[in-house]
């Protein structure tokens, strides 16, 4: 007996558990991509791979809807792989295990993959269902969204037929989303030397856990916890007053993803044990209290560690710690004219060293393009201040909203129709992969909607069992609704 197999609409809870089974880390989705083309095989759908492995499916009319106007439905199938740091698993081999935990599916101290992974599920049980009337449809199942956009990027014109896109990426029941954010990498390399540690100095290890981490754009204003943050500011408040030096420091995994964790370690002279340990205690009792609100599982730990053969020498030390505590986090601008939507906004995303730099990866967004360069430029700047060697990605575009739009307007009599209840429409402060497809696509009219995920990209994540209901009757309704040409 399967997990999920109670959960209704069971048609689509079969088919994530199915999804579940498969590995599927971004950049890593060729088990995946093959299971997508066999399902097609095997249920006699005409099925296209792209020379980057992004994969469209296709289904005919069902009888009496062959005038009307073809629809491509489109998630992404790479997932965030995160894990708690007492959990034994392989993202590459192992399958995810999914566990009902109330109202909510979560998975077993990993990120569940319902971001992207029922968006998947809906087109898989679409494209196998024999009583729910469409017109044409094409799914497109996209590669390697969650680090690079890459499958979006690569996309070229005529992959696909449609001209209304249902984007299945979005993780809140009741709203609809007409907008995106665009957004830009900023990394830095920080270039450090090593020297012999002193004789007779104290070994310590820092670490930093239990935050709740989240996504990078939907979580930013959030005020949750940034483990980077936190750890740097435990080094570079010591570093003058006790003398402590740096032998090695960690943090953070994903761009798209608030850092939870983090560790370093250092050494002190032997005279300021007692000190450091005091240093210690009353800066994580003023973050608890700073946090206390957003981050009631917070711990910090200090435990004594062997002496590290080499510490970074003080210049090295001083440009990263000092870049690091200086490098803004957060919300930077509210929206003027989207009232609680967060215009601009970046993320210190993780911290890795490297046999000779430390790379600090950030990330920035923003739905108005010229601000979105501003604050990668902002960041940029502090980071040359302190000595590294800072470059900028490509970026992706933002999705300007289109409030005439002709699916809004299905969709939303949809929603109202058949829950009593309108639906907030509004844009995003996550990326999507619409704005990239509206240049290859420009007279593509779409919309994005979903069932609620709560803590996407790390283990927290989690999917509401009634609204994956709502939302698999709410795209039957709308495909119902679609007009012929």
């Amino acid at each position: 007996m399967s997990v999920l197999s109670n959960l209704q609409p069971q048609e689509v809870w079969e088919q994530f558990e199915a999804i579940c089974q498969v590995p599927r880390p971004s950049k890593k989705e060729e088990k995946i991509i093959e299971f997508l083309l066999k399902f097609a095989e095997e249920h006699d759908l005409e099925a296209h791979k792209d020379h980057i492995g992004n994969v469209l499916i296709r289904k005919p009319a069902t009888p009496g809807k062959e005038n009307v106007k073809s629809v491509v439905l489109q998630s992404h199938i790479d997932m965030v792989c995160e894990k708690n740091s007492d959990k034994k698993h392989d993202f590459d081999n192992d399958p995810i295990t999914p566990v009902i935990d109330g109202d909510w599916v979560k998975a077993d101290n990993t990120t569940l993959g319902a971001d992207d992974g029922i968006g998947m599920a809906a087109q898989m049980a679409l494209l196998i269902s024999k009583d729910i009337e469409h017109g044409p449809i094409e799914c497109l199942f996209t590669v390697d969204e969650e680090t690079g956009l890459t499958g979006a990027f690569e996309l070229k014109e005529g992959f696909f037929n449609s001209n209304i896109l249902l984007n299945l990426d979005s993780e809140d029941d009741g709203e609809l989303f007409i907008g995106c954010a665009g957004g830009v990498d900023t990394l830095a390399k920080f270039p450090y030397t090593l020297e012999a540690t002193p004789e007779k100095w104290f070994g310590i290890k820092v670490s930093v856990s239990g935050l709740k981490g989240g996504h990078s754009g939907d979580e930013i204003h959030k005020g949750l916890g940034n483990a980077n943050k936190i750890i740097n500011r435990f080094l570079w408040e010591n570093s003058e007053k006790y003398e402590l030096r740096l032998a090695s420091i960690e943090g953070g995994n994903l761009r798209n993803a608030i850092p939870r964790e983090a560790t370093a370690v250092a050494v002190v002279p032997s005279k300021y044990k007692e000190q450091i340990r005091i240093a210690f205690n009353m800066l994580f009792h003023d973050v608890q209290m700073e946090l206390k609100t957003t981050e009631p599982e917070l711990r910090m730990k200090l435990e004594s560690v062997e002496l590290p053969e080499k510490v970074f020498d003080l210049e090295s030390q001083n440009n990263l710690l000092n870049g690091l505590y200086a490098c803004p986090h957060g919300v930077i601008e509210m929206s003027r004219d989207i009232e609680g939507l967060v215009e601009t906004s970046t993320n210190l995303a993780s911290i890795k060293m490297n046999e000779d730099h430390i790379l600090v990866t950030t990330s920035q967004r923003s739905s108005v393009e010229s601000a979105k360069e501003n604050i990668a430029n902002m960041v940029k700047a502090v980071f040359n201040l302190a000595g590294a060697e800072a470059i900028h990605s490509d970026g992706y575009p933002g999705w300007a909203p289109n409030t005439e739009s002709e699916i809004l307007k299905i969709t939303k009599e949809s929603y109202t129709r058949l829950f009593g209840t309108e639906p907030v429409v509004r844009a995003i402060h996550a990326g999507l992969e619409c704005g990239l497809f509206l240049e290859k696509y420009p007279g593509m009219d779409m919309i994005s909607f979903g069932p609620t995920i709560r803590g996407a990209h790390s283990p927290d994540e989690r999917i509401e069992i009634e609204t994956v209901n709502k939302f698999w009757k709410h795209l039957i309704d709308v495909l119902a609704n679609i007009p012929e040409e």
